[in-house]
């Protein structure tokens, strides 16, 4: 036993990429020293020394075989490693959001003394492994194997494997199944009027897709009763003003069986919330928003709201993606049948019904409770009764994985609203499963290929896709994606927006491989690499930002057009502030929206911050809501040695901890504060008596939750508070959202800082 441990402790030398490398290639990085590892495994497994009457040859040989038995046992050590690392993070993780109230923070930082600097991000801790850990996971897996347990998705064995679904593949294939009969509705699915043979069936010639290559497109307005101010663009269709229809009836929808009569009971919910109830279907901003979705025009809408339309919009998009994957099988399963029944020699090119890939749809959600709500409204709307149930494979194994234990989650934890709204259930961001539906029978888990929508975060589609040079990338499965839904975008600023710009450049592309397409079944578009201007975009978001738009102006090519909804707010979430508090709006000047984060940060350390280097002007907090940026700050602080402190998205519980108990006691001056931290976290942050936002935030909400935190001071007079926001002529939407679109107009006018002393009142 004392040898394994000294074994142990040589193994725990390794660093992690010599860990990384021979747990995954079975052997030592030639670029690292090899004796270390003779060294482990003569300490492990020592060697009998040879008798003399034996041959060199019989000696050489079991060496050989004494040196691969002890070098695999040291391999199946190695395996626990990762394992008491992960449940170790999982112990941090569980340990943060534990915390049951803002009081026993308070009370758990001011116990621990004699500690480094409060701001220090902690390092990571290497676990140390328990005696006869190896042996026991060996036997738990053994067992586990033997009984036909699946432990792909386990994350106790070590590298988690994806599960996919292969046991019905041949169930689902859309070349060997066909239509059980033509019905009236697959008839109707032809019709000219129908909007998914509209949209699909189009032939743009060259001439049309070079206009929308290189022509600018053009704008008309147009106002709508419930979404308000549209701009519609477009480069083929010009001076067009879209009319909002007043009541829609199902029919006219052309949905696809059982939707027409699953839909009224599955939009129960929203119906009730309505104010005044009528016998339509939809909600007001259901009926409007499905009337663009349908016409397969893109859509950007930045009014969602988790708290209030939210579950509305969920719906919608989730009828319009269901509605297009069964006319879209429906016409496949058809065309199987006539094939089949057609004579030898018959030309096929009145068949081309498919794209490159099978994926249809793709939804990029943020956390496993969307993608959990989205298959519970697919089930819902397959199942005309209760009686008539459709057969969902794999739905066992989706609840586990995807569904939330009430148990996790204290239960006195005091967030917002929004928050609650935004973190309920599971919020794992890093997930994507594949969904087939065929007929009356939908499979979860299906591999990508044999998938008809795609229910990925930015995260775990942007792992499959990899990077340029990465040997395991794919990105094939999005060449045909002809709709692509992003909701909550917003989120996705707070999470890593690089991963949606990663997804946008890889979508549409012509694949690699074949996949085994049938090439006389694929449409022309597609074969002509025209599919990026076929493909619709819905875009979801509780804000404009820059960012968000600048992916739906660059990355969305519909030639049906575009249509924005711009409403700009009236008051602005100023007007939520409850203490009474002088806010001072200091303008940047700025040649171009590159040089304005050079120009922010000069403008601070010249003009700002020596108004707040004195001592009188303590109990400063500094809110950042790019991470960059409170890098750079971070670093310039340590550098003309200011007294401060910081909290970050990254921070442990303990340094947040210290970190507040330093800053309500005065005992550091300013408080870097990240707003991707207060995003994920919500704390109050007591002891503000001078604010300063570095950059006006991305939520305009935040604003006033922010100074709010003033009234949580014990002491100060109301009359020392201040707050300070920077702001630049680039910062006009963000500015409108806190303000109010008529004092931004005035204030982008004027050069000079403003000054306002506002209430909720105001």
């Amino acid at each position: 036993m004392g040898k394994r441990r000294a074994g142990r402790e040589l193994l725990r030398s390794l660093s992690k990429k010599q860990k990384k490398h021979l747990r995954e290639f079975g052997e030592e990085h030639p670029f690292y020293d090899k004796l270390l590892l003779l060294m482990l495994l003569q300490s492990c497994f020592p060697f009998q020394p040879e008798d003399s009457d034996k041959s060199s040859a019989e000696s050489d040989l079991e060496t050989e075989v004494e040196q691969v038995s002890g070098y695999h046992r040291l391999l199946a050590t190695l395996k626990t490693l990762p394992e008491s690392e992960s449940e170790e993070e999982e112990d941090e993780s569980e340990s943060e959001e534990a915390e049951e109230s803002e009081a026993e923070m308070d009370s758990e930082g001011s116990q621990e003394t004699g500690e480094a600097e409060g701001g220090e991000e902690d390092k990571n801790d290497v676990p140390k492994e328990e005696e006869g850990t190896t042996d026991a996971a060996e036997q738990i897996l053994s067992q586990e194997q033997a009984d036909g347990t699946d432990t792909s998705c386990d994350p106790r064995h070590g590298v988690i494997e994806e599960f996919t679904d292969v046991k019905h593949e041949s169930e689902f294939s859309l070349e060997t199944n066909f239509m059980e009969e033509e019905s009236e509705d697959c008839n109707a699915d032809k019709r000219d009027s129908n909007p998914f043979k509209q949209h699909m069936d189009k032939e743009l010639d060259d001439k049309e897709i070079e206009k929308m290559s290189t022509l600018p497109k053009t704008s008309s307005q147009s106002q709508w009763p419930r979404l308000g101010q549209l701009i519609f663009s477009s480069t083929l269709e010009k001076h067009k003003t879209l009319k909002a229809d007043k009541e829609v009836d199902l029919k006219q929808l052309h949905l696809h069986k059982p939707l027409e009569s699953t839909w009224p009971k599955v939009n129960k919910q929203s119906l009730s919330s309505v104010d005044k109830p009528s016998d339509s279907p939809f909600t007001p901003l259901q009926r409007e928003l499905f009337c663009i979705m349908n016409l397969y025009r893109d859509l950007f809408y930045p009014e969602r709201n988790a708290l209030t339309n939210g579950e509305e919009i969920r719906h919608a998009y989730c009828l319009h993606a269901l509605n297009h994957v069964l006319k879209a099988n429906s016409q496949v399963l058809s065309n199987n049948a006539k094939r089949r029944d057609q004579k030898p020699g018959t030309d096929t090119d009145d068949y081309r019904d498919q794209g490159l890939t099978r994926p249809k749809v793709l939804m990029i959600v943020p956390f496993r409770e969307s993608a959990l709500r989205i298959v519970h409204i697919f089930i819902s709307l397959l199942e005309v009764n209760d009686k008539k149930k459709i057969d969902v494979s794999n739905k066992k194994r989706f609840k586990g994985e995807f569904g939330s234990d009430p148990e996790e989650k204290p239960p006195n934890l005091k967030r917002p609203e929004d928050y609650e709204a935004v973190f309920a259930g599971n919020i794992d961001d890093h997930f994507r499963i594949g969904v087939a539906i065929l007929q009356k029978s939908m499979r979860l888990y299906a591999p990508f290929y044999s998938s008809d929508i795609i229910i990925a975060s930015p995260l775990g589609i942007r792992t499959v896709i990899g990077a340029e040079g990465e040997k395991k990338r794919d990105f094939d499965f999005l060449s045909s994606i002809e709709i692509l839904i992003i909701d909550q975008a917003d989120i996705y600023l707070m999470q890593n927006w690089e991963h949606v710009l990663h997804l946008m450049k890889h979508i549409n592309l012509l694949p690699l491989d074949s996949h085994g397409v049938d090439f006389s079944r694929v449409r022309m578009l597609n074969l002509n690499n025209w599919s990026k201007y076929y493909r619709q975009t819905l875009l979801f978001s509780a804000l404009q930002d820059p960012q968000i738009n600048s992916v739906f102006s660059k990355h969305c090519f519909n030639y049906g057009g575009q249509v924005a909804i711009r409403n700009m707010p009236v008051t602005g979430s100023i007007s939520h502030v409850v203490v009474q508090l002088p806010h001072v709006f200091r303008r940047l000047e700025a040649e171009s929206v590159t040089s304005v984060i050079d120009a922010r940060f000069q403008f601070f350390i010249d003009k700002v911050l020596p108004e707040y280097r004195d001592a009188i002007m303590s109990h400063t907090l500094i809110y950042v809501p790019s991470y960059f940026d409170y890098v750079r700050l971070r670093n310039y602080f340590k550098k003309e040695d200011l007294n401060f402190t910081h909290i970050c998205e990254y921070t442990k519980k303990a340094a947040v901890c210290r970190a507040r108990r330093f800053f309500v006691k005065g005992e550091k001056q300013f408080l870097l504060f990240t707003e991707r931290f207060h995003f994920y976290k919500r704390y109050t942050i007591k002891g503000i008596r001078n604010l300063i936002f570095y950059e006006l935030p991305t939520y305009s909400h935040f604003y006033s939750e922010i100074c709010n935190m003033l009234k949580a001071t014990d002491s100060g007079v109301d009359a020392t508070w201040t707050c300070t926001v920077l702001y630049s002529k680039y910062d006009a939407q963000k500015l409108a959202a806190v303000v109010g679109i008529d004092r931004t107009a005035q204030m982008l006018q004027s050069k000079k800082n403003v000054h306002l002393f506002v209430t909720g009142e105001n």
